[in-house]
């Protein structure tokens, strides 16, 4: 429990390292500190079994899950090797256009395994990008969904 004496700015500040109030960007304070985990990003496709295909056959992605809940709605999640965050594709999940999709970003620990990996599997890659931040590649979806890869050699495992 926050003490007494302390403030909003007081308790976002003196607490935060012992797990106690958390100031968010708004001004709210919070007596219980609590992750917010990224699990889910909806990537709008005009054909699912295409891109289902695309992502699982030639990127990597593993397949978890394929549904239709209802008349109307398919959901596709996948998941990048590794990672905590999926993908959803499907029918009846979005209005956003096929191929609208921000930029997404997956972290490899090893950027030319990760390239040779799409380009033998005949995914359309750009050469590695070399930048003092970090080296990427570059690939899109057949709808054109944008993708970049990164390793990050300051940080163990990429």
């Amino acid at each position: 429990m926050c003490p007494a004496w302390a403030t909003p700015a007081t308790a976002s500040t003196a607490w935060r390292a012992k797990g106690a109030p958390y100031r968010f960007s708004s001004g709210l304070v919070s007596l219980w500190r609590m992750d917010w985990k990224l699990e889910l990003v909806f990537v709008p496709v005009s054909d699912v079994d295409r891109a289902k295909d695309f992502y699982v056959n030639k990127v990597g992605f593993n397949a978890d899950f394929d549904e239709r809940p209802t008349d109307g709605i398919r959901f596709v999640q996948l998941t990048p090797p590794g990672s905590a965050c999926s993908i959803a594709i499907g029918e009846g999940l979005t209005d956003a256009p096929p191929g609208s999709a921000p930029n997404l970003q997956v972290v490899v620990a090893d950027i030319n395994k990760a390239h040779d990996h799409l380009k033998a599997n005949g995914v359309d890659v750009s050469d590695v990008d070399v930048q003092d931040w970090g080296h990427f590649v570059y690939f899109a979806d057949p709808d054109g969904n944008q993708w970049a890869v990164q390793y990050l050699p300051q940080r163990p495992n990429g």
